[in-house]
């Protein structure tokens, strides 16, 4: 069994930025909630959409996050944005197909003030679980 590769984010973004984010960066940030794979538990996280080439995808850029393996679990889940909710089913990504989602995901939210430095610090698109989202 292989090792989970899963950079975890500092306190600060744990306990304060990911609860003020959503608040401030609405046409950037949803809230995606999944089932826990093993309390059944609703988890509710946010997560930036990437929109590619018209399709829509989750990209859990800090590897193998509870919420990623949660959503690989389940196959569904429900993003709210701006107050509207919406249930979602989802595919996971074959890692062939995911370096130009990658690549797509870094020229969209390189900004965001984690994101480049642990995509490079996590290079290997393996590392990343990437899911279609299907309506």
């Amino acid at each position: 069994m292989t090792a989970r590769v899963y950079l975890k984010p500092p306190w600060m973004q744990r306990h304060i930025a990911n609860r003020l984010v959503p608040l401030f960066q609405r046409s950037m940030i949803s809230r995606l909630t999944v089932k826990g794979r093993r309390s059944g538990r609703e988890r509710t996280v946010p997560v930036a959409v990437l929109d590619h080439e018209g399709e829509r995808y989750l990209v859990s850029y800090r590897g193998l996050s509870d919420w990623a393996l949660n959503l690989s679990a389940t196959s569904e889940g429900r993003l709210t944005n701006r107050g509207r909710a919406e249930d979602i089913t989802v595919e996971e990504v074959p890692e062939a197909d995911r370096p130009p989602l990658l690549a797509a995901y870094r020229e969209r939210y390189n900004g965001m003030p984690t994101v480049a430095g642990v995509l490079h610090a996590l290079p290997d698109p393996a590392d990343h679980p990437v899911f279609r989202i299907h309506k």
